[in-house]
């Protein structure tokens, strides 16, 4: 099991920004596909966007496309969120995940990655 750890969530105003971080606790993290997923409030979890290994490919969930952006720093082992323009329906607790498998396995069996963080706060108030 891959154990992550998110940070950079907060609570922001409708159109601002936040970036988030997500590590692997005592290892790096080249090997794996990587991911961001979130939960709103009294919703079911859902994908927010994902990027391949290499970080030479990415996937967005539409209501996010444009406003969010995913990237990797192979060196730092770290994965990010770039977050602008943020809305009310952002709210939620946003997740990193990690598999071996692609990322469109990832999107499609999220249940099934191989690893997950607990989770950080994002609440962005109108």
């Amino acid at each position: 099991q891959v154990q992550l750890v998110e940070s950079g969530g907060g609570s922001v105003q409708t159109g601002g920004s936040l970036r988030l971080s997500c590590t692997r606790s005592g290892g790096d993290l080249t090997v794996y596909s990587l991911a961001w997923f979130r939960q709103p409030p009294r919703k079911e979890r859902e994908f927010v966007a994902a990027i391949s290994r290499s970080g030479g490919a990415t996937k967005y969930a539409d209501s996010v496309k444009g406003r969010f952006t995913i990237s990797r720093d192979h060196d730092k082992h770290t994965l990010y969120l770039q977050m602008i323009d943020l809305k009310p329906e952002d709210t939620a607790v946003y997740f990193c995940a990690a598999d071996r498998d692609p990322i469109e396995s990832m999107i499609a069996r999220p249940d099934q990655n191989d690893g997950w963080g607990q989770g950080t706060q994002v609440t962005v108030s109108s």
